[in-house]
């Protein structure tokens, strides 16, 4: 089940006016272009902002996400026509060949299970024709991002139009091996009404989604660091093998660039 910041329609309405800053998209935009991609798989797509950043360049989009309420608000968006969005998952989809599949923010995060990670795997590779790449980052565990998710370090207060001033922070509550867990808490001044969302996400180690990654068929092809949070998280460029191709190939990439105001959570 989808956490409720994304399944809640109250606050899937008010998610990214409260996350304003997508500057952390403009790297998968730019791999889009790099490896001519024509038909993208955007899995997690949330409110919808990749999909049609990217149908709006003249890509064939699709884009899958568990959270129906978060996907209202993908298909009333501006450009959201132009985007074909499927509620589900990465394990449930129509026959695809698309030519790059993406994982933006937290998203490869969220499958906290050996299991479903891989079943979400299998599933992606079944839909990327033979060669097409599947591109997601995933935070470095040694950086402890989770040390920065409290009250202080994440509130926000935004006044949205025909909604009123908005609250918003998050707490961490608890740490369980490779699991970190966390509280979203949003507040409607308007009303006074309290929201909350529990979250969990898994911090793989490197060598760990690599492996993962072998086991499901794919080739890595190198680990980027993100340009907006550099030094801080992995970003994977894996491709679906095609037959008889060669072993497993991977380089490393410097940063690319300072970080944004991307939030920390």
């Amino acid at each position: 089940m989808p956490d409720a910041i994304f399944a809640n329609p109250r606050l899937a309405a008010v998610y990214d006016a409260l996350d304003p800053d997508r500057s952390d998209l403009d790297a998968y935009a730019a791999m889009a272009a790099e490896f001519g991609a024509r038909a993208v798989l955007d899995v997690g797509c949330g409110t919808g902002t990749f999909g049609c950043l990217l149908a709006g360049r003249g890509l064939e989009v699709t884009g899958v996400d568990p959270a129906a309420a978060s996907l209202a608000v993908a298909r009333a968006r501006p450009g959201g026509g132009a985007v074909r969005w499927l509620h589900g998952d990465a394990t449930g989809l129509p026959p695809l060949q698309v030519d790059l599949a993406t994982m933006t923010g937290n998203v490869a995060q969220v499958f906290t299970t050996d299991d479903a990670w891989a079943a979400t795997l299998r599933g992606v590779q079944a839909a990327l024709r033979p060669g097409g790449r599947l591109v997601f980052e995933t935070r470095d565990p040694a950086r402890q991002a989770w040390l920065g998710w409290t009250r202080e370090q994440t509130q926000t207060r935004i006044a949205i139009p025909g909604v009123g001033l908005v609250r918003r922070w998050a707490e961490l509550t608890g740490i369980s091996g490779a699991l970190v867990s966390f509280r979203t808490f949003t507040i409607f001044e308007a009303d006074g009404t309290v929201l909350t969302s529990d979250s969990t996400l898994r911090f793989r180690e490197r060598d760990e989604v690599a492996a993962s990654l072998a086991a499901a068929g794919y080739r890595l092809d190198e680990i980027r660091a993100a340009p907006d949070r550099p030094g801080l998280e992995f970003v994977f460029v894996a491709r679906r093998e095609r037959r008889g191709s060669p072993g497993p190939v991977c380089r490393t990439r410097a940063p690319a660039g300072p970080p944004s105001a991307q939030g920390t959570v």
